[in-house]
């Protein structure tokens, strides 16, 4: 069990939320590898997952700290270790990410993996790895294109400009703005 995350059940969704703000919520590796195995050992009953933050953070993705330390050996495996969350949360039938806040990186990766996307007023999307010298190795390269188009998804990756939930909104990022998303995850009909 990871203390970075906690999870609760509300009717039959299983709510996972990042729990770090102080941090910005960082998916480390211990908490991408809690999540997978959360994710690949899914209680039958659970009908939904949904994925939110605290405070007005939803997360900031990879934790830096982790990748400043990856050896260009290691790299690769880093990359899937990601990746292998992405696609088991895209395979799971009825996902959400419940955006509260700021959604950066690989937690953009993991908005990008669910199957609807909800957020706050407020909420903050970027991919901020141009500025760092670096390119996500989750699958948002992949899927950003295919969810909001080519011109868009370029845009995002080259600049590293923060998207607010109105232009999400607008351009397809996002399906929904709300000022509680994790309910609206849980009362809306299944989407599949």
């Amino acid at each position: 069990m990871s203390s970075a995350v906690s999870l609760e059940r509300i009717e039959n969704s299983l709510v996972i939320r990042f729990v770090r703000p102080e941090i910005r919520n960082p998916l480390s590796v211990e908490v991408v590898e809690y999540i997978t195995s959360i994710v690949e050992e899914l209680d039958p009953s659970v009908g939904r997952v949904i994925f939110t933050g605290t405070s007005e953070v939803f997360a900031a993705g990879a934790d830096l700290r982790e990748i400043d330390k990856v050896s260009v050996e290691e790299a690769k495996e880093f990359a899937l270790r990601g990746q292998r969350l992405m696609n088991s949360v895209n395979a799971l039938p009825d996902t959400v990410a419940a955006i509260n806040g700021f959604c950066f990186g690989g937690a953009l990766d993991l908005a990008l993996s669910c199957r609807r996307r909800i957020a706050v007023a407020t909420a903050e999307f970027c991919h901020p790895g141009v500025g760092l010298g670096i390119i996500t190795g989750w699958g948002g390269t992949q899927r950003l294109p295919r969810l909001v188009g080519e011109t868009a998804a370029l845009e995002m990756f080259m600049t590293a400009r923060r998207v607010s939930a109105e232009d999400a909104l607008r351009i397809g990022l996002i399906d929904e703005v709300t000022n509680d998303p994790v309910m609206a995850a849980v009362v809306q009909d299944q989407y599949v």
